[in-house]
């Protein structure tokens, strides 16, 4: 079938959304934030109903069309990337909140609604979603899904994962599944709702989700701390934890403050200047948390873990402290930063740092180096700035050797080559230093059982 024939046949599939061919539009949809791979999408196609999906994959099974889904477009491995003529599958118009259930306190979500969007209905309902990141406001629940997105409040909420209820997806040959059917206890053989969470969307497309909502947090409070190593991260990680349930325990460098103090939106938190940052987020629900969260920071203070800190007296000044960390990313996206999401168990990160650092420096001493990361849950994300003189495909390729020596010390460490933004184009030559040969098999042959022809998001963490 030719290329006009296809593009005429969407447009009689998808009848009640639309259908896009023009330059602008399969350039805008057909990459993400990596902005690594060149985007050539055959067209861009958006569905309204899962009736619509189905008759769409079905087609695509049968004239063997590829097919990429597309949310926000704000993933970091090039997992929404089209650039081999797939029709992209957009679902933006499929974003609606259908059902809320305040006993079981569970929503159900098309995929295209925004991560923020279910944070206000549940906020507007007294409840809370506690999945939370710097793309709220831009990325789509079915994308959160598909990458089992994490975010700032992983210590004590977890990932997307742990919030999913029930999922139904269509399948690489048409077919709807309904899995867990928002089920607390279902102990029937296998969950096939988890292999469609972090997937990538090479099983299928997610199609709608219930969604869990916990009671909101109360009174929350900032401590921002000034460490002079990474070793005193973790004393004062493990000294807090003894005493006080956090909601968050962030890090970050010098060097990354710098940069985002430089751009003059925030001030410095203290004067005092050390290597790294802890920000540790908790509720403060009466008098006495806040005497013990003192009392811990001054025994941090007298064993030389932390040099100086402060903590929130308010809304505004929390917000304020938050953006020390949160305003990171944007800030140095100037330089184009090349990124590594990587984790490894909490207790092994100052050993890995140190390791990874060294071997960056070594080989590439021009190259300056912005650390920050969750480090309450062991990911933490090296940024490496390219220096002004030196080209981008220079940098891409300099940078590519030296993700290979940092994914041998994941290895080492036992740790995963990618914590929360997924595999997609950029990891996928790096994923043995994760899974072993006989777990990507595995996955190889689940793909094959769902996506027979090889349709959904095809050269996405695994070939075939």
């Amino acid at each position: 079938m030719s290329q006009p024939e296809i593009i005429a046949q969407l447009k009689d599939i998808i009848v009640e959304g639309k259908v896009l061919t023009d330059a602008e539009s399969l350039s805008f949809y057909g990459k993400d934030w990596t902005k690594v791979f060149t985007p050539a999408p055959l067209a861009i196609v958006f569905p309204r109903s899962i009736p619509e999906v189905q008759a769409l994959v079905r087609f695509a099974n049968k004239h063997k069309v590829q097919l990429v889904a597309s949310g926000g477009r704000t993933g970091l491995s090039g997992g929404a990337v089209a650039a081999a003529g797939e029709v992209v599958v957009a679902f933006d118009y499929m974003n609606s909140i259908k059902d809320f259930n305040p006993i079981d306190r569970t929503v159900v979500c098309e995929p295209g609604v925004i991560t923020e969007q279910l944070q206000t209905f549940a906020e507007e309902h007294e409840l809370f979603y506690p999945v939370d990141f710097a793309s709220a406001g831009s990325s789509q629940i079915g994308g959160n899904i598909s990458t089992n997105a994490g975010g700032i409040k992983v210590i004590r909420y977890g990932m997307t994962r742990d919030w999913v209820a029930g999922l139904k997806v269509v399948t690489g040959t048409g077919e709807l599944l309904s899995l867990n059917k928002d089920l607390v206890k279902n102990n029937t053989g296998y969950d096939l709702r988890q292999l469609y969470i972090g997937g990538e969307g090479t099983l299928g497309f997610v199609v709608e989700a219930t969604m869990k909502l916990v009671r909101p947090p109360k009174d929350l409070t900032v401590l921002l701390l000034g460490v002079p190593d990474m070793s005193s991260i973790m004393n004062v990680l493990n000294s807090f934890q003894q005493k006080i349930d956090l909601t968050a325990f962030e890090f970050f460098s010098e060097k990354a403050l710098q940069k985002v103090v430089a751009k003059g939106d925030v001030q410095r938190p203290f004067e005092t200047q050390v290597d790294y940052y802890a920000l540790l987020e908790f509720e403060c629900l009466n008098e006495q948390l806040a005497e013990q969260a003192m009392e811990v920071f001054e025994l941090c203070l007298e064993q030389g873990w932390v040099m100086d800190g402060v903590m929130s007296q308010s809304l505004t000044q929390l917000q304020n402290l938050w953006r020390c960390r949160e305003d990171i990313s944007e800030t140095i996206a100037e330089w184009t930063p090349y990124k590594n999401d990587i984790s490894v168990i909490v207790s092994k990160v100052p050993a890995f740092l140190a390791e990874v650092e060294r071997v960056v420096s070594e080989h590439y001493p021009d190259f300056e180096i912005i650390w920050f990361g969750h480090i309450g849950d062991g990911n933490i994300h090296l940024n490496i700035l390219k220096p002004e003189q030196l080209d981008q495909e220079s940098f891409i390729e300099k940078c590519h050797h030296v993700s290979q020596w940092v994914f041998e010390i994941v290895e080492k460490y036992q740790g995963s080559v990618s914590a929360e933004h997924g595999v997609g184009l950029l990891k996928k030559d790096f994923l043995q230093y994760t899974r072993s040969p006989v777990e990507i098999e595995y996955m190889k042959a689940i793909k094959r059982i769902f996506d027979p022809n090889n349709i959904m998001n095809p050269g996405k963490l695994v070939d075939m």
